[in-house]
């Protein structure tokens, strides 16, 4: 099995060079662990004797609703708790009688629900916690359920919620004792981080307030009013604990101890679950451009700048992490660079 491990670090080395992200580090593998992984660049501009690492934490941001969400949501079904096609109002009493109890956990892992299509919570609901919990679980719906394919962060935080609900404990706690301690991700957690961990944080965006760049603290608006933990972003993550998950995904024997999802939860939600409707969904992963076959490979990106892939039929997954928010919000040049890399790490 090739490794195009000369052609991907010329790639990212390219990035650095024309400013797309300070620095990268990156990692190919299938299920017997980790094939091939490099790091170029620096870790802050501001300090260009730092070199970035493959240690190197960075904020997760979206990535968070498949480390945490994800993983969560399928520990509860795998368990029976939760049935997927269950309107939430049966069950749910914080949405019963209100828009979101005819909504399914399903729709809400496919972007089906017909939710409002952005958080915005400060400018709707303000500043109090409970009373974002209430207004986001109480708002009404932006279209029926099951008619369009719509991506919202709502989706996440929501799920987050019930997570919690059904569980009985916070979202942080449910992951770090279902999940990521249970794989041996010891360095995933929900931010903000200790000082000593920011302090090998990949920087992101410039922080008005303070006229430096964000460390530790996550770049998320949602994030940071929730104070660092909720669905939508907000936990903080390592490549090798993202090698561990993805490897996992791929063959969950190999686990230190059992984790809260296992196979099933993995293969049922690498499939298309949106019918007809475009674009294709899977259970909160889709598919990545030009690879909607029996050959596909899976995705979720971070708007920080993180990635990963995973293709169960070609028995390979991928990591490239980038801190691109250190420069600009513009997508398209760190898109650019995804593409390619996602074509050489999956050739």
């Amino acid at each position: 099995m090739p490794y195009r491990t000369e052609r991907i670090e010329n790639l990212l080395s390219e990035g650095v060079r024309d400013k797309v992200y300070p620095g990268a580090v990156w990692a190919v593998g299938d299920s017997g662990g980790v094939r091939a992984m490099g790091a170029t660049g620096v870790l802050d501009p501001d300090e260009p004797d730092v070199r970035m690492r493959p240690d190197i934490v960075f904020d997760a941001a979206s990535l968070t609703k498949i480390l945490a969400v994800w993983a969560s949501i399928g520990a509860l079904w795998e368990d029976g708790v939760l049935d997927l096609d269950v309107p939430l109002g049966t069950f749910w009493d914080e949405v019963t009688g209100r828009p979101l109890g005819a909504v399914t956990a399903r729709q809400l892992l496919t972007h089906t629900a017909g939710l409002p299509l952005r958080a915005q919570l400060k400018n709707l609901y303000g500043t109090d916690a409970a009373a974002i919990r209430r207004g986001v679980l109480h708002e009404a719906l932006n279209r029926p359920p099951g008619e369009a394919v719509e991506y919202t962060d709502r989706a996440a935080l929501v799920l987050g919620y019930l997570a919690e609900h059904l569980s009985g404990q916070p979202l942080d706690q449910l992951c770090e004792t279902r999940t990521w301690r249970p794989l041996g991700m010891d360095s995933t957690r929900f931010g903000p981080l200790p000082a000593g961990t920011a302090t090998r944080c990949a920087p992101t965006e410039l922080d008005q307030d303070t006229g430096t760049h964000l460390k530790g603290t996550a770049h998320d608006f949602s994030a940071q009013l929730l104070g660092g933990v909720c669905g939508i972003a907000g936990a903080f993550t390592v490549l090798d604990d993202l090698a561990v998950f993805l490897r996992y995904m791929l063959a969950p024997t190999t686990a230190p101890a059992p984790a809260g999802f296992g196979a099933e939860w993995s293969a049922h939600s690498l499939t298309v679950q949106t019918g007809g409707l475009q674009p294709e969904r899977g259970l909160f992963w889709h598919p990545a451009p030009g690879t909607t076959d029996e050959h596909a490979v899976w995705v979720p990106y971070g708007f920080t700048g993180t990635g990963m892939w995973i293709s169960p039929a070609r028995d390979r997954w991928a990591v490239l992490l980038t801190n691109k928010l250190y420069y600009t919000r513009d997508r398209q040049p760190l898109t650019d660079v995804r593409n390619t890399f996602r074509q050489e790490a999956f050739a």
